[in-house]
């Protein structure tokens, strides 16, 4: 299968045409989100529950984009502008937000101690793959030739490569990684990561955090039909 490798600026032009979903969210008053309150004043969490809070948002797409690499498989209809969205949502808020709080402030400090020095690889490459994928869907979802036949085989193997490798990528995280920062920091320093990360998290989406942005998310999610949490019990 032949690798993406659009460049930077070809990335940027393909999540203009995206409608910049991400921008838009950040930039809307808080109070045009009804139901989404924010956290709460004063109110502070560790650094591993703010990365595992947001695995969470990062699950929601994944299973956004199963859905739709299932409806490319067997040749349902899958609006192109939807892919453009999910893989907007995921590039603005999973990679430029959550992976550069990981890269630039948690797998240092597993580098400097000389701890899961392996698995803090294998992350950072990973990191990488998802953004050569993320480019891709981008770059294709806009192509003229979406529709064709061989096109939607192509999507949807892209798909599923992405969420295959961000289950088990995330799953090391919450069990291995994100657990052990508390052996490897001392109180200070822990509870210092987790303001660092709050004071990021506001500065970039604004004082209700991330919250609005799972606004789009659950709009995806009714358009696509996954927003009954009732239909995925299974009928035993």
């Amino acid at each position: 299968m032949v690798q993406p490798s659009e460049s930077d600026d070809t990335r940027r032009a393909f999540l203009r045409q995206g409608g910049l979903i991400l921008g838009a969210a950040a930039l809307l008053s808080p109070a045009a989100f009804l139901g989404c309150a924010g956290k709460p004043a004063g109110a502070a969490i560790s650094a591993p529950e703010d990365l595992m809070e947001e695995h969470g948002v990062l699950r929601r797409l994944l299973l956004i984009y199963d859905e739709m690499a299932r409806r490319l498989q067997c040749c349902k209809e899958l609006a192109p502008e939807s892919l453009t969205q999910a893989a907007t949502l995921m590039h603005g808020f999973i990679q430029e937000h959550h992976e550069k709080l990981e890269e630039e402030h948690v797998f240092p400090i597993f580098e400097k101690s000389g701890q899961h020095l392996a698995l803090v690889k294998i992350l950072r490459g990973q990191h990488e793959a998802g953004r050569r994928i993320t480019t891709y869907l981008l770059h294709q979802a806009g192509s003229s030739e979406s529709r064709n036949f061989v096109r939607r085989a192509q999507l949807e193997a892209y798909l599923h490569l992405f969420t295959r490798m961000y289950r088990a990528h995330a799953a090391q995280e919450d069990t291995v990684l994100f657990p052990a920062l508390r052996s490897v920091l001392s109180p200070a320093e822990y509870l210092a990561l987790g303001r660092t990360f709050a004071d990021r998290e506001q500065a970039r989406f604004g004082a209700h955090g991330y919250e609005p942005l799972l606004v789009p998310v659950a709009e995806l999610e009714k358009s696509l039909g996954l927003n009954d949490l009732e239909e995925f019990t299974p009928k035993l």
